[in-house]
Formats: C-alpha cells, structure tokens, sequence
C-alpha cells in the first residue's frame, strides 16, 4: 500500500536519503530488540491513543505488507478481501474458493464433496511450488514444500484477506515462490470492537460444520484477542470417504504507544477415509462414488504452528519487526497392497525467525528482511501390526534475505526486489539400511525488477521482468520413495540427479478503476529451464519420477473485472487463456524410450473463466449465480488423446437473508446445480491407466450465521 509524505515531509528529507538510508540498515540487521535502547521516547498528549490506532492498522500487518505486492506493484495479484471471503465460504477447502476469486488457478478433492483433502495449481503448475505464508510466517513443508489446507479445517473463517500473487511475485519467506504465492493474513486482534459469532451448517452427505468465534476489543491496558474454533465433518459422496476435522486459531495482542507484540497459534487436526487415488471410467461407468481405497485404509494428522512477533514503530519513521515461530506435524496413514497392510507415520518440526523493516521517505519506499528456519522430519514405515520397517530423517536448513525498494518520479514507480536464498538438506537413512548419510546444498539468487505508471486517473500499467531458482523437493530426489536403502539405491541415483529448477517471468499489465467498476488484464510469459516433471519409467514400486525436462514455456493472458451496470446489480467474474510447452524430452512411461517435441504440461487448461452475477434485490437480501468453465486438459506430459481431463462447466447459486439488522443471517447455497458428470482432476497410474477424481455432484448447503 501507498502512504504518500506531505509536502512538507518530502521537503524537509529531500536532501537526507542517504542519512535515512543509514538509519534503516540497522533496523534491518538488528531488530527491534536491539533498537529499542537507542530510541529516546517523546511523550506527547496524544501519542497513546494514536500510535494504538495506528498499530491496529498498521503495525499488526507490517509482515503481511512486507511479502505482498502493494497496489502499485508491477505483478500479477488479486487479493480478496474479508468481505469476498465471508460471501464465498462455507468451509470448503481453500483451494476451491481460491480457484472461483482469482485468474489462472484449478482444483479439487478427493471426496466428491468440498471438503476433504485439496489440491491447487497456478496457470498449470502444482502447490509444491507455491509459496504459502500465514501473517509471514512460511506454512510449506520444507521437505516436500507443499501444504496440506486440509490439515487445518475450515482455514479461511480466520482470515481476513488473501493475496495470490501469479508469476514470481514479490520476494516472500520460506520456499521458493516459484509459480506465485498464496499469503493469507489472519483476522486481527487488536483495533476491533467487542463481540462475536457462531455458525451452524447442514448439508448434502451428512455435512456438518458448528464455528465459534470472539474478540475482546482493546483493554485500557492495550491487551485483545481474538479466537476461532470450528469443527465439521461429512459421509463423502465416494465410497467411505467420511473426515472429521477440528482446528483453531487464537490471535492475541498488546499495543502500546509504538509497539506491538503478537501471540498467534493455529491448531488443527483432520481424520478420514482414504481416497486419494482416483476411478477409471469403467468403474465410474458402474457406480459414480467408486473408491479402489479399502474401508479401513485411514489418515489422521495434527498439525500446529506458534508464532511470537514484536513490532516497534521508530522515531526516525521505520518500523520494524521480528517474529520467532515453530511449525510441527504429526500423523500416520495406511497402505494397503493386499495380503499386506502397511501404515506409514510423519512427523516433522521447524524452528525460524524472521525480521523485517520498511522506511518511507520523499516518494522513496525500502523494505528488507531476513528469514531462516532449522528443519527435521523423521519417516516411519510399519508392516502391520507391529513390524517396523524403517525410520529414517531427513533434516533441512534454510536462510534467505531480500530487499526491495520503489522510487516514485512524475507518474511512474520504479521497483526493485532481490532476494537470496540458500538451502541445505540432509538425509539420515534407517541404520539397517546400508546406505551412507548424505547431503546436498543450493544457492540462490533471485532478482525482480519493474515500473507502474499511472497513465491517467484510475488507469494504471506495469511492466516486469523476475527470475527465481527452485530445488528439488524430497519426492522428486528420492523418485517417490519414501525410504532410501541398498535395494533402491542404484536405482534412485545420487541426490543431484534432479537439478533445481529456474523461472525467468515477464508481465505486462493493465488496470482501470471507475465509478461502476474494475477491469485489468495481465499479458505473461514463463521461461523454464530443467523443469522437474513426470515424466520416468516407473519405478519398481510403481512410482513415476520426477526429471528435468530442458525447457518449457508458459504464456497467455488474463482478465478480471467487475461491474455495476444498475444499483444493486454486480457483474463480475476472471477469465485467462494460455499456451503451454515442454520443448522435448525422452518419455519412458510407456515401455520403450521415444522423443517427445513440443507437448502440452500436464493439468494445465488452456482457458478458464469464472463469471458472476449478484442481485440485491432489498436491503436484506441478496442472490448470487457463478458459473465456472474449464476447457481440456492432459493428465500427463504426453499430450496423449487417451489420457484427456474432459472440459466441465458448473453452476453454483447463494442466497443470504440478513436478519436482525445484519448481526444474524441465513444463507443457502446450491452447488453444481446442473450436477455435472465431469472431472475435477485426474492422474494417470503406473499400469498407464487413466483415472479421474469427479467433481462434487449436485448439493445443498444451509448455514446459520449467528452474532452477538
């Protein structure tokens, strides 16, 4: 976000840039914790109550601004606000509200229903190369670098925004924003009224969800919180596929005249029947909520993250911030290969630190941070009952530090991001599996650089050109192997037989803002170089692994808006086009080696749009119908005709009733009205077979909003 000086603050630090810019260097190296000693306070009548208003506003989010593109940013964003998502949620995975808000994005479950495990891709690229932050804190696994939403249930009831950023973005912490990043910001707890909430929903396949919710406001002494539990739970429309989650989030605060200190934990814990491996259509044919998966084939995880942060607002304008965090998971789930039963448990922690300071200055806006996080992450396999198979670790450290700075001359702004990034990961193998300790390390350097010009009022372009580099995750190093040992060894390779991966991305955008709408349209394209894609021989378990494929090429355009052609009338919606290659590669996946020239990637659609119309028809009442089409798609890099993800389109309908003056409400939403009998996803298995996860049927969802 933009917050312009005056013009008498641009005059009095027109000739100090370079005094400012000194100053700001060790805000960024030390911390608040260290500056803190060389403030001297200023007491003013007013500062009180005006620094708490500010910090609410301004110091609780500073991380959250720091990793985001502000408006003016020259990237590809759409940040959806609280408002967007308490009109789309009804506990549903992330991915799925994601996919209906924002250009470019594709996803699904695996249960036929909304809820349940998702899985979410980015103009055609998977969730392990998306960079996924919480208030600033990284939530991508550092091993596989994917996050499971599920894990914590009903997750967006506690945020109040999300920017997802296409392209590579702005520099973030944590893994590697390869793709683009999803930061979501939690709900605040400082600087809200007293009160809260309850919601209570039913639905179609035994759906079930209760939320509870409540802010304390601010006490004389400074002190809030704000807190949010919620359970649900559903059958499944597939064959035994039922889950039960729980989760909770907690936001606690103290504000004082030029300080906050934050306290948030979010806890989660989901349990289900396994489906995750999809139906071919012949058993689709024969029953539309087949499962291979058996009955008892079940997955239970619990997961936590604790966050501590202090920000501090300087006299000289900065502000800064450091925050300490922990991340920690556990869970086991099963596999079965009948007569063999075989259950495998995950169990991983991380520690990090992450500070960040902003100075603003005469049109001159530079932000900088620090992140690094120690890792470890122990893999279990057990022959049920009780026979151990393995226990290995794997270990992972990882630092990075970025700076970014905007110049604003005339009409235009001028960025520049870079950041650098190493990584280190280290393999502790079962100690009957006689194979050495191993490790490999990366480094990277990730520049970005651009220029928004405002070409007249309301009317905005940009132009920017960013490269970022990506190592291997744990699968793609190990082929998919969980356990590495003397018997896969050979086959495996050394850890260096997938390279890290590198973007070099050039947007071109261009917004308009008027009285009755919004338009933008964003132009893009996406150089790979060693793209890691399926694209083995399977393995003798069955696994397709992961290589570098040369190069690819990613490109096409995208379109979001909104209008109010009539009060009380909205017609908004996205749309995005593209043209996607792999250059060439040799495929084994069908027996015999053969050269493959300009594929398509695989599960990357060539258009999408997503389209809306809401009514207000009174004061308390409104509708909604949003339509969403996806065209074809490969579900390998192969290109092949019989490995096709069939095109849908699906129609859902909202109608919300305020009652009581908008403190109460009813809503109801119908999903797939049409009942579609397509796909949301697909795969194709070691045996070449293509199998497909169908998308939720026809459904209805009754939720009662209560506040008090």
């Amino acid at each position: 976000m933009q917050h312009p000086a005056s013009a008498a603050r641009r005059a009095a630090h027109a000739t100090a840039p370079a005094r400012a810019a000194l100053r700001f260097l060790p805000a960024l190296l030390l911390g608040p914790a260290m500056l803190a000693a060389q403030e001297t306070p200023r007491p003013r009548a007013d500062s009180v109550a005006g620094a708490r208003a500010d910090s609410a506003r301004r110091l609780e989010g500073m991380v959250v601004r720091a990793i985001r593109g502000g408006e003016t940013a020259p990237v590809a964003q759409t940040t959806i606000t609280r408002t967007s998502i308490a009109a789309r949620h009804f506990g549903q995975e992330p991915a799925l509200l994601l996919q209906q808000a924002a250009p470019s994005l594709t996803a699904h479950t695996e249960t036929g229903t909304p809820w349940g495990y998702g899985y979410v891709r980015l103009r055609g690229v998977d969730q392990t190369r998306l960079n996924i932050t919480l208030d600033g804190v990284p939530l991508n696994d550092m091993e596989d670098q994917v996050l499971y939403f599920a894990n914590f249930a009903d997750l967006l009831g506690g945020v109040q925004s999300v920017q997802v950023q296409r392209g590579v973005g702005t520099s973030s912490n944590g893994t590697a924003g390869f793709a683009g990043s999803v930061n979501l910001e939690s709900r605040p707890a400082a600087g809200r009224a007293r009160g809260g909430g309850a919601a209570l929903q039913w639905g179609s396949f035994g759906a079930q969800r209760l939320s509870l919710e409540g802010q304390t406001g601010t006490s004389a002494r400074g002190f809030s919180a704000f807190a949010r539990a919620s359970a649900l739970r559903t059958n499944g429309f597939r064959d035994h596929s039922g889950l039960h989650g729980r989760s909770a989030l907690v936001n606690g605060a103290w504000v004082g005249a030029r300080d906050v200190v934050k306290l948030t934990v979010l806890a989660g814990l989901f349990a289900d029947t396994l489906s995750y491996v999809g139906a071919t259509p012949a058993q689709l044919a024969q029953n539309r909520r087949f499962n291979p998966l058996a009955p008892d084939e079940r997955d239970r995880f619990g997961q936590q993250m604790v966050a501590l942060g202090w920000s501090r607002a300087l006299a000289s304008g900065a502000t800064v911030n450091t925050t300490v965090y922990r991340n920690s998971a556990l869970g086991n789930y099963d596999w079965f290969d009948l007569p063999d039963r075989y259950r495998f448990n995950l169990q991983h922690q991380w520690y990090g630190v992450t500070s960040t300071a902003e100075r603003e200055w005469g049109g001159v806006r530079v932000q900088g941070g620090v992140n690094a996080n120690r890792y470890w992450r122990a893999h279990r396999g057990y022959l049920q009952p009780a026979t151990a198979l393995y226990d290995n670790r794997g270990h992972k450290g990882d630092a990075s530090g970025f700076a970014k700075l905007a110049v604003a001359r005339g009409r235009a702004e001028w960025f520049l991001d870079v950041q650098g990034r190493w990584a280190r990961f280290r393999y502790q193998p079962d100690e009957g599996a006689q194979v050495a300790s191993r490790a490999v390390d990366w480094a990277f350097l990730n520049p970005k650089a651009g220029v928004s010009v405002a070409l007249r009022p309301g009317v905005r372009a940009f132009a920017s050109y960013g490269s970022t580099g990506r190592e291997p995750a744990r699968s793609d190093l190990f082929a998919g192997e969980d356990d590495l040992n003397a018997g896969n060894e050979d086959a495996i390779g050394d850890l260096r037989r997938v390279r890290p991966e590198r973007v070099g991305d050039l947007e071109l955008g261009l917004s308009a803002a008027g009285a009755r709408g919004t338009v933008a349209v964003t132009a893009y394209r996406m150089d790979f170089r060693n793209d890691i894609a399926r694209i083995g021989a399977p393995t003798a378990a069955g696994i397709i692994p992961r290589r570098n494929v040369g190069r690819s090429v990613r490109q096409g355009v995208e379109l979001e808006g909104a209008w109010t052609p009539v009060p009380r009338v909205t017609v908004a919606g996205h749309a995005a086009w593209s043209d996607n290659r792999i250059a060439q590669f040799v495929d084994s996946s069908r027996g015999a080696p053969r050269l493959l020239r300009n594929v398509a990637p695989m599960l990357t659609p060539r258009f999408i749009t997503v389209h809306r119309v809401t009514v207000r028809p009174a004061a308390r009442l409104e509708t909604g119908v949003e339509g969403r089409y996806q065209s074809r798609a490969f579900l390998d890099n192969t290109s092949s005709p019989d490995r096709v993800l069939p095109d849908y389109y699906t129609l859902d309908a909202t109608v919300r009733w305020a009652l009581a003056g908008g403190r109460h409400a009813l809503v109801v939403r119908g999903q797939n009205l049409g009942n579609t009998q397509k796909y949301g996803s697909g795969a194709v298995s070691s045996s070449g077979r293509a199998r497909y996860f169908i998308l939720p049927p026809r459904a209805v969802y009754v939720t009662a909003e209560l506040g008090f």
